[in-house]
């Protein structure tokens, strides 16, 4: 390949959209549209706080958090792709099909990367 048809290919790279990186999803607070899958929700009637699932949601998403004593999935943060299912030891962890925006307060966890701060 020559120096030339490098270059063209650097140009030709494109640029993520807006929402479509964590930090666009945090600014913009909507799912990325090219989602296939719908966002998850936690039963915390039966949820016992384990927090297995805030560590197997891919960092690329971060869609869990410690909210007071609930554990909260952000529907505008989660792909659906259900890395938190298996390791629940409980099933606590749904499909919601009918999901709504988060509420205001949940967004405050996550402006920091780890969940533990």
């Amino acid at each position: 390949m020559s120096d030339a048809d490098a270059t063209a290919d650097v140009s030709d790279v494109q640029v993520p959209q807006t929402g479509s990186n964590r930090a666009g999803r945090l600014a913009t607070r909507s799912r990325n549209p090219k989602w296939q899958h719908v966002p998850l929700r936690i039963d915390m009637s039966i949820c016992i706080n384990c927090d297995t699932c805030i560590r197997h949601c891919p960092p690329q998403f971060g869609a869990i958090f410690n909210h007071g004593i609930d554990v909260v999935i952000i529907p505008e943060l989660c792909s659906g792709c259900g890395k938190c299912l298996d390791p629940c030891p409980v099933d606590c962890i749904y499909d919601d099909p009918s999901w709504s925006p988060a509420p205001d307060l949940w967004w405050t966890e996550p402006a920091t990367d780890d969940p533990y701060t």
